[in-house]
């Protein structure tokens, strides 16, 4: 029997993603609004209820109202927005970072999906401070790289456009004030004292991702070679379907000495690289800022809910 879904924001870029991703899938009963009452609050209220699962695709205040508006306790909510993703009484949507992700989202009727930055650190993040290698007060610098899509439908459409901006061509670095919001979720989840220094770079390509992490060997709480690292991090992703990490240096998945962005494109996939010497030691987390990002990861999370094959729909 199909389960009544309703996606609140279904015209966004997260919306529309999960939207597609359910296409083929016969077990899932998509609700609409009419368009012309989809700010209504008194019909957004009525269609939230009557649903099984409803996605948040919103922005953070949106995502707010809505959750006020469901008053249906059999109703469970996926949030792709920020509004959440710090609050304990939600489930965080990254089954993978430990046993107890997953059971929680299991059987939680509230969760919230990982930002798409915030996903590529806590991957390389959480298991550093849980295996006791890095220590929570380590001055953490990311560096990361995303394509366009991620920005917005304005941005998109400023890339996209004729005649657009030459400074386009290059890559942007942008939240110059360090109050990006993705940070509380980053220091929450990973276990850090402090947030990290942030640095993210807008690209003129349209999706995927890198987020990057590098340590001082140093400054560690534990004495650990590059390779110790990189033994960590594969024993700590070993038999997840989704996120797989390479070989050290990227054995096995690197033909060049290189780690392009857009390799994941389309994909619900996170590979990781760990990588570097003794002194100075480089983790990469690659994935699809739509996808594992996102609409991957709310999709995901939504068949761990329903008790599937987590991988349903997604590749």
């Amino acid at each position: 029997m199909a389960v009544n879904v309703f996606i609140d924001g279904k015209e966004g870029t997260t919306g529309l993603k999960i939207f597609e991703r359910f296409a083929d899938r016969s077990d899932i009963n998509i609700m609409q609004i009419d368009e012309d009452k989809r700010k209504d609050p008194a019909e957004k209220a009525k269609i939230i209820n009557a649903s099984d699962y409803t996605f948040l695709c919103l922005p953070d205040a949106a995502a707010v109202e809505s959750v006020q508006l469901c008053t249906n306790s059999k109703t469970r909510i996926i949030d792709a927005s920020t509004a959440h993703r710090t609050n304990p009484e939600w489930a965080y949507g990254f089954p993978e970072l430990d046993a107890s992700f997953r059971e929680k989202i299991a059987g939680s009727n509230r969760v919230a999906v990982p930002g798409c930055y915030a996903s590529g650190f806590v991957s390389l993040g959480y298991p550093l401070v849980k295996s006791g290698i890095m220590p929570a007060d380590y001055p953490v610098v990311i560096h990361a790289v995303s394509g366009y899509s991620g920005a917005g439908k304005k941005a998109i459409a400023q890339y996209e456009a004729d005649g657009r901006n030459p400074e386009l061509d290059s890559p942007r670095l942008y939240a110059l004030t360090q109050t990006h919001k993705h940070l509380p979720e980053m220091k929450k989840i990973a276990g850090l004292e402090y947030e990290p220094v942030f640095n993210p770079y807008v690209c003129d390509y349209f999706q995927g991702m890198t987020v990057t992490v590098g340590l001082h060997a140093r400054l560690l709480a534990k004495k650990v070679t590059a390779s110790d690292v990189w033994e960590m991090i594969a024993a700590h992703y070993d038999g997840c379907r989704f996120v797989k990490v390479a070989g050290f240096m990227g054995e096995g998945v690197l033909e060049e000495p290189f780690i392009p962005a857009n390799t994941l494109a389309g994909t619900n996939m996170m590979q990781i690289f760990v990588y570097g010497n003794d002194d100075r030691i480089m983790l990469t987390s690659r994935f699809d800022n739509l996808g594992k990002g996102a609409s991957g990861a709310a999709v995901q999370c939504l068949n761990i809910m329903l008790g599937i094959d987590e991988a349903t729909g997604l590749v």
